[in-house]
């Protein structure tokens, strides 16, 4: 296969950026888009050219870390997939792809498709836990939960932290991000002390770090790799209106 990638260069925080082109012959179909983007990067540096940066860690759609918006959507065309499981083989021979970083005011570019997601893990820590001794594993079915919060909780807890979300969303909301957090602890019985003081924590964290608000345009659950529903946001409002009820 040939290909035609257009990437979005940027040396630092400071430096403008912009496109640079670049021609690949001999991919594979099998190959992941993570290795296409090393066989890029190896011939940059077979000819003295600076590769081209970006994130990634475990290549199997866990870490959340490769976070490329391909072609105008938060990894690619493939639904419920991550870049590193996005294969060639959904590419025509010869296709032309455009590959930029997350674009939201909170992700800042640090280097070409790496920006900084710090903003997620302060929104974590002013509440995505509970503060309980964790000791021993309990006996099963000693906590009793309802199937359907139990289903539910899981749904949530499958959110990997990647920021498609974010990138996809117009207004750059974390709002699915931020609920899915919040509704995975606040369906669990060891989440329910501290529910509500969580999910304010979490929301004033939030929109402190400068995300946009919610509008419901609900683009962020079609591209989110791991299919977190709409509905956990839902939860998180719910949540918030009772933890300032009067």
């Amino acid at each position: 296969m040939k290909l035609s990638i257009r990437v979005w260069r940027q040396h630092d925080a400071s430096d403008k950026g912009g496109f640079a082109s670049y021609e690949l012959d001999g991919v594979e179909p099998d190959m992941s888009f993570l290795e296409m983007m090393d066989m890029l990067n190896e011939g940059l540096i077979a000819r003295g050219e600076d590769p081209v940066a970006f994130d990634h860690d475990c290549r199997e759609g866990i870490c959340g870390m490769c976070s490329m918006v391909i072609d105008g959507v938060p990894h690619g065309p493939e639904r419920a997939t991550t870049t590193c499981q996005l294969y060639l083989r959904h590419f025509k021979d010869g296709a032309a792809v455009t590959v930029e970083p997350w674009r939201a005011a909170a992700f800042p570019v640090l280097r070409d498709l790496v920006v900084d997601r710090s903003a997620f893990d302060r929104i974590i820590q002013a509440g995505g836990y509970v503060s309980v001794p964790a000791g021993s594993a309990p006996e099963a079915a000693s906590l009793p939960v309802p199937y359907e919060d139990a289903t539910a909780a899981f749904d949530a807890a499958t959110c990997i932290g990647c920021g498609a979300c974010v990138a996809a969303c117009p207004n750059a909301s974390a709002s699915l991000f931020t609920a899915a957090k919040v509704t995975h602890l606040s369906l669990m019985p060891q989440g329910q002390p501290e529910r509500y003081d969580r999910v304010t924590a979490m929301v004033l964290q939030m929109d402190a770090e400068g995300f946009g608000g919610c509008t419901n345009t609900g683009v962020c659950a079609t591209v989110c790799p791991k299919g977190i529903p709409l509905a956990v946001i839902s939860r998180m409002n719910a949540d918030f209106l009772k933890a300032h009820r009067p």
